[in-house]
């Protein structure tokens, strides 16, 4: 049986309020993004201390994370797109090598 092959992309994990989600959305399809994952109602504690997920009644107002992998030259137009909206707006981005088996299905073409 052959050597499972790995090739180097970029994961982006990006962080914000509920009522900003569609704001990443449109970024990463923008980008050319070919996929991503959203978890929604995260907890946990940041500068602005403890905030708690699971609000019943306002979706808007709970943090949800976006992960997509894609490759490098991706990466920038994301981080172009999400400064100025940081600069406005909580949040928060991270940028870590990853490697995937499956180029197929983070690549365009």
């Amino acid at each position: 049986m052959g050597k499972l092959n790995l090739y180097q992309m970029k994961k982006v994990e990006i962080i914000v309020r509920g009522e900003d989600l569609d704001f990443v959305l449109d970024l990463l399809e923008k980008a050319g993004v070919k996929g991503y994952t959203i978890i929604h109602n995260l907890s946990g504690k940041g500068s602005h201390g403890f905030h708690e997920g699971h609000l019943l009644f306002n979706e808007e107002d709970v943090l949800d994370m976006v992960i997509s992998v894609m490759p490098e030259e991706k990466v920038e137009a994301i981080l172009e797109g999400l400064t100025p909206f940081f600069n406005k707006h909580s949040g928060v981005v991270f940028v870590s090598d990853v490697q995937v088996s499956r180029l197929e299905k983070f690549k365009n073409g």
